[in-house]
């Protein structure tokens, strides 16, 4: 876990440099991501952090606390009883580096396939810390396009693109189709210039992304229309290119309503 556990950091570090020095007023300019501002956007990150520290720490106690907001007792951005929306920017960033490093502390005392319970299907350590720097990674985007801040591109991104690409079957059971048991291969050029692949060299479907600067957009859909490379038939037969993968991997203000969702 410690691979992971340090990108994550790392990954919040970035977020820290582009609201280092941020007025009051600059915190509560809204983002590209509609109904958002930057305070709320931390707040987001902070309270899922809080969830994500009790599943680990006391995974009773988590699942108590999830019955009782599926009952409509409370959401995450009230989630046990905290209230952070009065807070100035500083003191808000210093709640939330308090609660990202108590979660980073947590994940890294287990082993990456210990299950971990969520809102959702319980999840594999691993799987759940690379969610958290997925989830940073794209609200941090939102922050940096608000005060035209340039966010850094690093191999970091492969987490992302692995979460992406290993959990496109999901996509389609959560829309209640069949996965298609063909493979498929993606090829993205990572921004240090490794390129990384996933899936038999032989496939039919492929989507490759070559250009350096694009590999975070080339995972909004990981078989967009005018990226495939090659390819038996215009619309291969599986279907493969139709359903997205089961994270949308875009900044989330262009993602619209699937922000924070599975898809």
């Amino acid at each position: 876990m410690r691979g992971i556990c340090d990108d994550l950091e790392a990954e919040t570090e970035a977020l820290r440099e582009v609201v280092k020095g941020l007025t009051e007023d600059e915190w509560r300019l809204p983002t590209p991501a509609d109904g958002w501002d930057t305070h709320e956007t931390v707040i987001h990150l902070g309270m899922a952090d809080v969830a994500a520290s009790l599943a680990v720490l006391d995974p009773a106690e988590f699942e108590k606390t999830k019955e009782r907001m599926l009952r409509g007792e409370g959401d995450l951005h009230s989630f046990d009883g905290v209230d952070v929306h009065s807070t100035t920017g500083a003191e808000l960033w210093a709640w939330f580096e308090g609660e990202r490093n108590r979660m980073t502390a947590a994940f890294r005392a287990l082993g990456p396939k210990d299950r971990i319970p969520w809102f959702g299907p319980d999840m594999s350590a691993l799987s759940f810390a690379t969610a958290r720097l997925m989830e940073t990674w794209s609200h941090s985007h939102d922050v940096a396009d608000t005060f035209g801040a340039e966010y850094p591109r690093t191999d970091r991104l492969r987490h992302v693109a692995h979460i992406g690409v290993t959990t496109r079957g999901w996509s389609y059971v959560n829309r209640g189709l069949e996965p298609p048991q063909e493979p498929v291969r993606v090829e993205l050029t990572a921004p240090s210039g490794e390129i990384w692949t996933w899936g038999p060299e032989d496939c039919d479907d492929v989507s490759s992304r070559t250009r350096t600067s694009s590999v975070s957009s080339s995972l909004n859909d990981v078989a967009p229309r005018k990226q495939i490379s090659r390819s038996k038939e215009t619309l291969p037969r599986n279907g493969w290119k139709s359903p997205k993968l089961s994270q949308d991997l875009r900044p989330t203000h262009q993602r619209g309503a699937l922000v924070g969702k599975t898809v």
